[in-house]
């Protein structure tokens, strides 16, 4: 079963919401600045987790365009 946020970013491709994907993108990058910015406390599992959504937001960045480049 897909996760949560790939159900996300395939929804966006279906629809072809490429500015849905990039806003989804510069959360999950602020998020990771964020995290990667604190100390005190151990934060590799948040950042890992927010790594994995950002490569799963990007492969659905390039599907989309790989699909508009096709349909021109």
């Amino acid at each position: 079963m897909p996760s949560a946020i790939e159900q996300i970013v395939d929804a966006y491709v279906r629809l072809k919401n490429r500015r849905g994907l990039d806003q989804l993108m510069m959360h999950r990058q602020r998020l990771a600045v964020d995290l990667k910015s604190r100390s005190g406390f151990d934060f590799s599992l948040p950042i890992d987790k927010i790594d994995e959504e950002i490569a799963i937001i990007e492969a659905g960045l390039s599907k989309l365009k790989a699909v508009n480049s096709t349909a021109l």
